[in-house]
């Protein structure tokens, strides 16, 4: 009976089409399975602490603790406009030489210790905040805090990929870097669940025990991923990589004199930064909106982050096809950007008919066309590598697209304050008196930003008969 069983399951397994497990060859011998499953905690803290950011704090903020949405906004868009430090984290690590023979770990550390940190001393920082007996004290605290545990997402995640690429050999690297981003996706969405079940019903003690829960579960998770995973270096061995990755300053200067004589190369950043803008504006209005417009409680607005992050995660697998089977990543960032138009005109609509069922749908339209426009950028700027500079390219792509999304979210939030004051006063008119004026104008700028996108897009799209490029020369083929 035993062997009848297991000869039964063995033909299953094999007759499975590997297509459909895009990760199951990520695993190789010198990175095998359980070691790349623990390495990618770090990335699961980090989709946590995104998830606590950008989706329950906003609304918790602005809805339970009375906080203007201006100010709120300006507090979320100050770890995002850290992010172009990204690459000067990652060029310090790739040169420094610890007393243990380590470069990436100790940057993953401190940068673990600084999400923590900030973390931690969160949750009194807001409620200070939020009670207005101390609000100098209280808007330094929660300044201190959203910085220390930006700061720390930034630099954790970007040693964390650089010493997975290290440990990856070269031909496994694209997919550990996508199972390292899968990763990601999946803290936010689990993050997102589990807040709004912890935070239901809302107190201030429910606030400190999910956030200080949350930094403690980083602490943890990422002493697991980095135990025992990079190799102590020797001084000959670190001198001679040292002399390897030494570079002089013209040659930089160089390779970026011929990214940027590139074929639309301009257009191609503006492009990036006018549909990041897009995408970004409702980050942190979408939680305030539910609660706000259609009266949604905590739970059912902080799972708008999973739906979020769902349709987002349905967008690369869409792209991951696509883009296998030659299709032009410009193509796909402007289907991403018309399916932000169906998106916001949803969430615009659900307001006059009172219909959370057609909000729902709106927010996950908004995760489906953002990763379809991510996708496709990415793809693109993957290509546009001057001799071996790859990150540079890839560098210039994630500078704009963090510039735009901390600039989206601090102007959507004054201009939120902005009109809903006007509309409070009755300047507007009676039509616009209501609570959702504020946001109606910032989901009619995004669409209107959208349509830039696409002007923008256009002449970026490739014609038929060229070869296909970027992402799908990484990702899985299908029949």
């Amino acid at each position: 009976m035993k062997r009848r069983r297991t000869g039964g399951a063995a033909p299953f397994w094999m007759r499975l089409d590997a297509s459909w497990l895009p990760f199951a060859n990520a695993a190789t011998p010198e990175l095998p399975l359980p070691r790349l499953l623990r390495l990618s905690l770090f990335q699961l803290t980090v989709g946590l602490a995104a998830a606590l950011l950008i989706g329950t704090l906003n609304r918790v903020m602005i809805v339970e603790l009375h906080v203007a949405a201006a100010l709120v906004s300006s507090m979320i868009a100050l770890p995002l406009l850290l992010a172009p430090a990204r690459a000067l984290i990652g060029f310090r690590s790739d040169r420094h030489r610890s007393a243990f023979g380590w470069r990436r770990v100790p940057y993953i550390w401190f940068g673990t210790i600084m999400q923590f940190g900030g973390l931690a001393i969160m949750p009194f920082a807001l409620l200070l905040l939020g009670s207005g007996t101390a609000p100098v004290a209280g808007r330094f605290g929660a300044a201190i805090a959203f910085l220390m545990t930006g700061a720390g997402m930034h630099t954790t995640q970007t040693a964390g990929l650089a010493l997975a690429t290290d440990l990856a050999p070269e031909h496994a690297r694209p997919r550990v870097v996508a199972m390292l981003c899968a990763m990601l996706l999946l803290g936010m969405i689990g993050g997102a669940l589990a807040y709004g079940a912890a935070l239901t019903p809302f107190s201030a003690f429910r606030l400190i025990q999910v956030i200080q829960s949350a930094a403690l579960l980083t602490l943890v998770c990422n002493g697991i991923a980095l135990w025992k995973q990079e190799p102590r270096r020797r001084p000959a061995t670190e001198e001679a990589e040292d002399d390897a990755a030494a570079m002089p300053a013209e040659n930089l200067a160089l390779a970026w004199s011929r990214f940027r004589a590139q074929p639309h190369a301009l257009r191609r950043l503006v492009a990036i930064f006018i549909g990041t803008l897009a995408f970004s504006m409702q980050d942190i209005l979408l939680e305030p909106y539910g609660g706000q417009v259609l009266h949604l409680p905590v739970g059912a607005t902080t799972a708008l982050t999973a739906m979020l992050a769902g349709g987002a995660g349905l967008a690369f697998l869409v792209a991951s096809r696509r883009l296998a089977s030659g299709g032009d990543p410009y193509r796909i960032a402007a289907a991403g950007a018309l399916s932000g138009l169906l998106a916001f005109s949803a969430v615009i609509c659900s307001a006059p008919l009172a219909s959370p069922a057609l909000f729902a749908a709106g927010v996950g339209l908004i995760g489906f066309g953002g990763g379809l426009f991510l996708a496709g950028t990415l793809s693109d700027a993957m290509i546009r590598v001057v001799g071996n500079m790859s990150g540079l390219a890839l560098g210039a792509w994630g500078a704009v697209q963090a510039l735009a999304a901390g600039l989206a979210i601090a102007i959507a939030g004054v201009l939120r304050d902005a009109v809903a004051h006007l509309a409070a006063t009755g300047a507007l008119g009676t039509a616009l008196a209501g609570p959702a004026a504020g946001y109606g104008v910032v989901y009619h700028l995004e669409i209107l930003l959208l349509f830039a996108t696409l002007v923008a897009i256009g002449p970026l799209v490739r014609r038929a008969g060229r070869q296909p490029s970027g992402l799908a020369a990484i990702l899985p083929h299908h029949p």
